[in-house]
């Protein structure tokens, strides 16, 4: 936003310039939320999130505090969000799209990243000042499966689904904000959730169980992190699940069960042995950022693994391979060969 604009009738004095690009900085961390939940990708929703607020900024003259700050920059956000999901592709899973492989399959040709729900760090969407039930919530409502089946829906529901039942917003501000009537947005949070029942998202029809920090669970990842890094097979099998999934877009080959993943670990992902690894925490799950052997010197980076736990078995790998997605959570673009 431009810091040393003159004042005109569409931007305020320069002396209050800091002061309301402060208000509209306040809500990115949200927006950033509402426009990835709505698009499933991380960086479209940092696009998003971008246009909203220089349309905002340009804008100023018809906001005229007729509404909240908040509801305006929802309501642009939304239209924003809607201008970019006028294609007909919508985003997946691989499981979405075919039946599990195995390990002799191949991989396929990539398929490019409009096609797939990517990941986005948990840093951009969960607010780190709010209580832990907030948190757990909002950890909740970025989970993989929650935003491939939001994709599902049309847009009009799930901005409906995403204000009503995400953001917990009154049915009389949704529709103020859609331009549309009470009854009309209920009636769209029906549709919505019987859509979501129909795609069998953990929680029937809602959002899914808060995601509750677990000491136990952790410990399980960092053990299955620390077998990886070794390159432990026999371990990291060990810690699955028997029917454990393992995807990688933009490949659309995924593989079930244990003893499969383990096949593949040994078989086409092989050259994964000697990598190094970074935690990350991404749609509500911990996970690790790999770097493989640069044959140039050190480690290059390969992709974002997401470990998904239940009870005392690891029973997805939600793998993202490509070094673009680095920039986005803030990672290395290359690791030196450790002193």
């Amino acid at each position: 936003m431009p810091r040393d604009a003159a004042p005109t009738a569409d931007r305020p004095p320069r002396a209050d310039t800091a002061t309301l690009e402060g208000e509209l900085e306040g809500y990115r961390r949200e927006l950033t939320g509402f426009c990835y939940r709505m698009l499933g990708s991380g960086s479209e929703a940092e696009d998003a999130v971008q246009e909203t607020m220089v349309r905002a900024w340009r804008n100023l003259d018809r906001f005229e505090g007729r509404s909240a700050l908040r509801s305006w920059l929802y309501r642009i956000a939304n239209n924003v969000c809607i201008d970019m999901l006028r294609g007909p592709q919508r985003r997946a899973r691989p499981m979405d799209l075919s039946p599990a492989g195995t390990v002799d399959s191949p991989l396929g040709a990539p398929v490019g990243e409009h096609a797939w729900v990517q990941p986005i760090a948990d840093a951009r969407v969960v607010p780190p000042d709010a209580d832990p039930a907030a948190q757990a919530e909002a950890r909740a409502s970025i989970r993989l499966a929650f935003v491939a089946a939001l994709q599902h829906l049309p847009p009009k529901q799930r901005a409906v689904l995403i204000l009503r039942e995400v953001l917990c917003w009154q049915a009389s501000e949704v529709a103020e904000l859609l331009d549309t009537t009470v009854a009309s947005v209920n009636s769209a949070l029906q549709r919505a959730r019987a859509g979501l029942a129909a795609s069998e998202v953990a929680g029937g029809d809602g959002v899914p169980d808060p995601v509750v920090p677990d000491a136990e669970a952790e410990a399980l990842v960092a053990r299955y992190v620390d077998a990886f890094e070794r390159y432990d097979v026999t371990m990291l099998v060990s810690l699955l699940h028997e029917d454990a999934v393992m995807s990688m877009p933009p490949f659309p080959l995924w593989v079930q069960g244990a003893e499969e993943i383990g096949k593949f670990y040994v078989g086409p992902g092989m050259h994964c042995e000697g990598s190094r690894v970074i935690r990350i925490a991404a749609n509500g799950l911990s996970g690790f950022a790999s770097y493989r052997i640069d044959p140039a010197g050190g480690h290059a980076p390969w992709g974002l693994h997401l470990i998904e736990v239940d009870g005392d078995r690891v029973v997805a790998q939600h793998s993202f391979i490509g070094p673009e997605l680095f920039a986005e959570f803030g990672l290395p673009p290359h690791l030196d060969p450790a002193a």
